[in-house]
């Protein structure tokens, strides 16, 4: 069996965004599989925005500790291998392959129990809880896929539970209330373990301290028992300083943008701080760690002349803390965006919020059978921008392609960049596309 066999098997299951709530099919699954998430300890992230930032940076922080690290993230860029990490790099492919094979009659096992299938989410979170057995890992680093009660990561039994910012995202399933939204995500903490709390909203930080409350859980608050103490932008990202739980750290550089990237970093540290022995880590641990942090797709130069940023932002959050970054850490004179965003998610609300940097918008489509129609988004933009403003491209790479053609046109009123967003999907394809021509960052 090949690793595209796999795919199409897999993508012929319950699709990740197709969620019925409940841990019955994971948890028979790994009950089925001898319970290989619980033979490693583990740090679990919940939130809206910057999980998977946040699970990078704290990979990077154990690596520097020495510990062999497993990590699991989603959606992937470009390549399902990604989710799945052992000491910050994506498996090969012989070990996908081989693991699949291994669980596969297991999934039979399930499917033919359960009402429902288990789903393409619950499949891969079952191959990185036995690929972390297998290798060994001295900590499993998991990031929620939707929620967190019932997501299907949520049979680990984590030391630390990580809560980044919450918003509004996936209200079909998670809420239409902030207070909704963080009782759900709230679901990973633990009884009698730490939670690191970034900075939250009121309502949604009550409903976290809450279910603190609730687990007997020593909250660890951003802006109380850990902060930001001074951040400066830098050639490259930025410099922080931050006070963690357990001391001070001065003069980190960040290879990432953005004030969010920051307070990601910061909560990082924190859970690391308490995973890692309860004490203050070695400054020399932290700058290493801090200064070799990647997160694709977030921010990411990927080619220059002309300036292609891509950027996973796919809500109005996410919009606010790009527009942000672009506004305050690049000196751009004009901006062309394309953008190709998911069908179900709040289109009106991202578009409002990044207009006002954005001079010409292409509107395109990513090859996911989720992406909104062209005309759909169109009707919403022309509501935002000027009919001037606005143009289609029927894919990414003749977006690209039309984006270029307009830089080239607008260069003599400042300097330009391409801005590509609106779905991991979309950062990732055009990525691919990028790489494909040839064209560098460099």
């Amino acid at each position: 069996m090949s690793l595209q066999e796999i795919e199409k098997a897999l993508s012929a299951r319950w699709p990740e965004t197709k969620i019925n709530p409940t841990l019955e099919r994971i948890a028979l699954l790994v009950d089925y599989l001898g319970s290989p998430q619980l033979s490693y300890p583990t740090i679990h992230i919940a939130g809206t925005n910057g999980k998977t930032s946040t699970s990078r940076i704290i990979d990077s922080l154990c690596q520097e500790l020495g510990l062999r690290t497993g990590r699991f993230t989603s959606p992937h860029l470009e390549s399902m291998l990604e989710r799945i990490a052992i000491n910050g790099s994506p498996i090969d492919e012989l070990t996908f392959v081989k693991n699949f094979k291994d669980i596969e009659p297991y999934l039979a096992l399930v499917d033919g129990k359960m009402p429902d299938p288990l789903s393409f989410f619950e499949v891969m979170t079952a191959l990185a809880f036995v690929t972390f057995a297998e290798h060994p890992v001295d900590i499993g680093i998991f990031e929620c896929g939707m929620g967190g009660e019932w997501d299907s990561t949520n049979v680990i039994d984590s030391k630390v539970a990580v809560i980044t910012s919450i918003g509004f995202d996936h209200m079909e399933y998670l809420g239409n209330t902030l207070v909704e939204i963080a009782t759900t995500k709230s679901g990973i903490i633990k009884s009698g373990e730490f939670a690191v709390l970034a900075r939250q909203e009121r309502e949604a930080a009550q409903a976290l301290l809450k279910r603190c409350a609730t687990m007997n859980t020593t909250p660890l608050r951003e802006g109380i028992e850990y902060e930001v103490v001074k951040r400066d932008v830098a050639v490259g990202g930025q410099l922080l300083t931050i006070r963690g739980i357990y001391g001070i750290y001065e003069d980190l550089f960040l290879p990432l943008h953005g004030k969010h990237q920051s307070s990601n970093a910061a909560t990082a540290l924190a859970a690391v701080e308490v995973f890692a022995g309860e004490s203050e880590l070695s400054q020399e641990v932290v700058a290493n760690a801090f200064a070799n942090v990647t997160s694709p797709g977030r921010c990411e130069i990927i080619s220059r002349e002309p300036t292609v940023i891509i950027d996973a932002a796919h809500n109005p959050h996410g919009a606010i803390s790009l527009k942000e970054v672009l506004n305050s850490e690049f000196n751009f004179d004009k901006i062309i965006m394309i953008f190709a965003a998911m069908g179900d998610k709040d289109i009106s609300g991202f578009l409002t919020e990044i207009s006002p940097i954005i001079d010409q918008v292409i509107l395109t489509r990513n090859s996911s059978p989720r992406c909104a129609e062209i005309n759909q988004v169109s009707e919403i933009a022309s509501g935002i921008f000027k009919d001037a403003q606005i143009s289609t491209a029927p894919q990414l790479a003749e977006a690209l392609e039309a984006a270029k053609l307009k830089a080239l046109e607008m260069q003599d009123h400042g300097s330009v960049a391409i801005l590509v967003t609106g779905s991991v999907a979309t950062a990732g394809e055009i990525r691919s596309i990028v790489k494909r021509k040839g064209m560098t960052n460099r």
